[in-house]
């Protein structure tokens, strides 16, 4: 038997320390507070707050008889020491804004979950891995832009919230891939 152990880690209730980062993990029951926004504020920003959210995505695959068999992880993170907020701006309603920033990441990383639950890999699995997590990285970044824009960062609140009921809806959608 021939195993071999790759591990891709690409950009968040459960909090872990990974080579002396703190992440906390998305969670259905715990939401963001404003204490979980330890970064310091940035200056030149015109916005109240800044969330750093991703996916870490790992991996292995082992061979028997020709035959691969892979088993994975996918986990969507908030990095606490790469989030901010300025204390003068913020407010329920911003903090919501931070949370659906959280709550895209989980989206993506259901999404990243069930494409490669889909996939049918030949022995280039890696390449093929790697392909598909870069296409829901891009996307992933993509919509994270979209609703900044749409919303102008939280300013246009119909709009806010007709972002918010979206991804409710698409994660309820995603549901089997929680």
């Amino acid at each position: 038997m021939k195993a071999l152990a790759f591990i891709l880690f690409l950009s968040f209730s459960l909090v872990s320390f990974e080579g002396g980062e703190v992440k906390i993990t998305w969670s259905e029951t715990d939401k963001l507070t404003w204490k979980d926004f330890k970064g310091r504020v940035l200056a030149s920003q015109d916005y109240a707050a800044s969330s750093s959210t991703g996916i870490s995505f790992s991996y292995t695959i082992e061979s028997h008889e020709g035959d691969l068999d892979l088993d994975y992880l996918v986990i969507c993170h908030f990095y606490p020491e790469d989030s901010w907020y300025d204390r003068s701006l913020a407010s329920p309603y911003i903090l919501q804004h931070e949370q659906t920033h959280f709550d895209i990441s989980e989206l993506h990383a259901r999404i990243l979950r069930k494409l490669i639950s889909e996939a049918s890999f030949s022995k280039r699995i890696k390449i093929e891995i790697k392909a598909i997590y870069k296409e829901v990285e891009r996307q992933r970044v993509t919509m994270q832009e979209r609703f900044d824009l749409e919303t102008e960062h939280s300013i246009k609140r119909e709009d806010e919230y007709l972002w918010e009921n979206f991804i409710a809806n698409k994660l309820n959608e995603y549901d089997h891939w929680k």
